[in-house]
């Protein structure tokens, strides 16, 4: 399986803290079936300055003790982006990481604010197709604002946005309001990936399967698989050749 959201990267963001407890989720991703990561640090400004730097160093750093330890786990990084006017600046400037590509677009993870879908935000979505960029909203089903009026998607649905949902949503880790919008927008067939949205050993780890398990009841095991397999190969391929 392949994992396109995750915060493996140690050091940088509220991940793993360290390179240790790095290899501890990577040994969790392999035991779980997961030969391929694209790591997705934060880039949130105020809160997590990341750049391609500082996501670069981190990577390596990495890299260097999974060929140390022997874990046979192929990474590679990108970033989570949150929703920000400084956003259309790193656009501008070929500053941001991205998660691969989709139908000749780049793929940037766009994290919007949890507690809300921002008024007029498919305008900044719309800016970012306009400059072939394709968004990729991160983890709708556990944005409030979504549970409390699901519509709140429909625009950016319509403007073929893509849509990641967290595997453990699906599997009800993340509430009941989490998992149902999810299990919906699974039927509507509107999920792009599930991906792993990995922080920590114990209460996020890196688990795909479940997720994908519970998904195979309502799109069926074909398609499933093809939300943890074959689409995020896909986008991300680019970046293992």
């Amino acid at each position: 399986m392949i994992d396109l959201h995750n915060h493996l990267l140690p050091g940088i963001d509220d991940g793993a803290p360290d390179l240790d407890t790095a290899l501890e989720l990577a040994r969790l991703a392999v035991a779980e079936g997961i030969t391929h990561l694209v790591c997705t640090p934060h880039i949130h400004p105020g809160r997590y300055d990341n750049d391609l730097a500082s996501i670069s160093a981190a990577r390596q750093r990495l890299v260097a003790g999974l060929q140390e330890a022997g874990i046979p786990l192929q990474v590679a990084a990108a970033a989570e982006v949150r929703y920000s006017t400084e956003l259309m600046q790193g656009i501008e400037q070929d500053s941001l990481p991205f998660l691969g590509r989709w139908h000749g677009k780049r793929v940037l993870l766009l994290e919007l604010p949890h507690g809300e879908v921002p008024f007029g935000a498919e305008r900044l979505t719309e800016w970012l197709l306009q400059h072939d960029v394709m968004p990729m909203i991160a983890h709708p089903e556990r944005n409030k604002g979504v549970m409390q009026c699901p519509r709140k998607l429909k625009p950016f649905i319509e403007q073929g946005c893509l849509l990641q949902v967290t595997a453990g949503a699906v599997a009800g880790h993340f509430g009941e309001p989490a998992r149902l919008i999810a299990c919906a927008l699974l039927e509507l067939g509107l999920v792009t990936i599930l991906a792993s949205d990995a922080h920590n050993v114990r209460h996020r780890p890196p688990v795909l399967s479940e997720g994908m398990q519970q998904a195979a009841r309502i799109v069926g095991a074909f398609q499933a698989e093809r939300l943890v397999i074959d689409t995020p190969w896909q986008i991300a391929r680019g970046h293992f050749a």
